[in-house]
């Protein structure tokens, strides 16, 4: 275990975290928030400190592997989640460490649930930080961090394939600093379109900057306590085509850029994402037809939560909890399939599914055909046994940390839909779940025993389970601690 590589990454990452803070203390500076600017100045000063002392001399030897690369990206990420929830807390905003620390998790791993009976009460500053969070998340803090330091050998694709999100991750570009750097580029433009057609649609600056934040990383917090209900039509809309767009495998819009417009649109992962997006929103927009506001109205509500649930974002316009039996089953699934591999969003994946099924299709095959030898093809291309091998070990585990939690959260009362959606929209990273957890509920009524539990499985699903879960392997425990063979550190 090369140690000193994964605490120079770790430096790196509280320097990063410092020069983001400055964002929202500039956000104070401009409300005049002043106390809000000092425990951003504090926060900074803690992590800036710390990042130079740890990252002040570079390892000579910088090559790592795959099992330092996980756990570079977990520490990162709990490292960062801790000094960021410093400003809610020193603020007294949120009032208890655990609450802060939450709602923190919450926004870097774009879950978007909130332990907050009202957000409104928030100041400016502390909005922008808790959608600013969402931002950072999507696409990885650790991704932009390839931009910026060099590293040698594949530990690039190390980092980058213990953070992104899917079965799968792949070089645009021959090298992987190139690739970050394009992923962000990508990010950042459609992130600023979206601002712009907003700002169009008459939504002020502040609330379509942070909208934006969570819109892009698929995270939900919203600034208002109805969500997005309060706003326009438009700004619905506006927001709902964006949920779907950022719910895309990044790919595809690489390969638009090269002019590759058949092999961007062959992609079966995308087809199959907006082809269950249709579908779902045909289902229940059948079920859930409301008279009152129309074909069109009821469409928009309908559209907006489908893309909401299945891109992991969260966001809501009404509260679909009231909504029939059967349009909440459809939601709950949307929240295990989630989004595309290779986008912001959460959820188990299409492209994890499409394997699956097509694993399934291939063993009943086989019981008719017994000595024939059929490959796995996605796009054209034979899906290698290890892939397919790691897609069935993800699933088990999935469903072992999901029944584990559930157990958990069962010895509150509180309900078997609201402990089995709590852990599914908290795992998946999609925000509010249902009864309890509701899109006009909130998280703070749980125990904190349970609020830990929560989130563990926040940055689980986001780390997709295994880079969090290796901290705890007994053999990466060990080389992390220093403890060699002999059992001396």
């Amino acid at each position: 275990m090369n140690r000193r590589m994964v605490v120079f990454i770790l430096g790196w990452i509280l320097k990063l975290e410092a020069l983001f803070l400055l964002l929202p203390l500039l956000v104070g500076l401009l409300y005049r928030e002043f106390t809000g600017c000092l425990c951003f100045l504090i926060t900074i000063a803690v992590c800036g400190l710390a990042g130079v002392l740890i990252a002040r001399k570079k390892p000579a030897n910088t090559v790592f592997y795959m099992k330092e690369g996980c756990a570079a990206t977990a520490l990162g990420w709990i490292l960062l989640s801790i000094t960021g929830a410093l400003p809610f807390y020193l603020s007294r905003e949120i009032p208890s460490y655990t609450d802060a620390l939450f709602e923190t998790i919450s926004g870097f791993t774009t879950t978007g649930a909130s332990v907050l009976p009202e957000v409104e009460s928030l100041s400016y500053c502390m909005l922008f930080w808790r959608s600013f969070t969402h931002w950072l998340g999507g696409m990885g803090v650790l991704v932009f961090l390839l931009a910026v330091i060099k590293m040698t050998g594949g530990s690039h694709m190390n980092l980058m394939r213990a953070e992104s999100p899917g079965p799968s991750v792949g070089k645009l570009v021959p090298k992987v600093k190139h690739t970050a750097a394009i992923l962000y580029q990508i990010y950042l433009f459609l992130t600023v379109v979206q601002i712009v057609l907003l700002l169009l649609g008459g939504m002020p600056v502040f609330d379509a900057v942070t909208t934006a934040f969570g819109t892009a990383g698929t995270g939900g917090f919203g600034i208002k306590n109805d969500s997005m209900a309060g706003y326009s039509p438009y700004i619905q809309w506006v927001t709902t085509i964006f949920m779907l767009l950022f719910g895309v495998n990044f790919n595809m819009y690489f390969l638009l850029l090269l002019k590759k417009w058949k092999t961007a649109f062959r992609m079966e992962e995308v087809r199959g994402y907006f082809l269950v997006v249709l579908a779902a929103t045909g289902i229940i927009l059948v079920n859930t037809y409301d008279a009152a506001v129309g074909f069109f109205g009821s469409l928009r509500h309908v559209a907006f939560q489908v893309a909401s649930i299945i891109t992991t974002t969260g966001f809501s316009t009404v509260d679909f909890d009231l909504w029939p039996e059967a349009s909440r089953t459809v939601l709950v699934m949307l929240m295990f399939i989630g989004a595309c591999a290779g986008s912001t969003g959460g959820g188990i994946k299409v492209s994890r599914f499409i394997v699956l099924i097509k694993s399934v299709r291939r063993e009943l095959s086989s019981y008719i055909y017994p000595k024939s030898v059929k490959r796995i093809n996605v796009d054209g291309r034979p899906v290698e046994h290890e892939v397919i091998r790691g897609i069935n070990v993800y699933f088990i585990t999935f469903i072992l940390i999901f029944s584990f939690s559930v157990l958990c959260l069962s010895f509150e009362g509180k309900g078997m839909v609201t402990s089995f959606t709590a852990v599914a929209a908290t795992i998946n990273n999609i925000g509010p779940g249902l009864e309890l957890v509701g899109p006009a509920q909130n998280f703070g009524g749980f125990t904190p025993l349970s609020k830990y539990v929560l989130m563990f499985d926040m940055l689980a699903g986001r780390l997709e389970l295994f880079p969090l879960l290796l901290l705890f392997y007994p053999p990466c425990l060990k080389g992390l601690l220093g403890i060699g063979r002999r059992g001396k550190k």
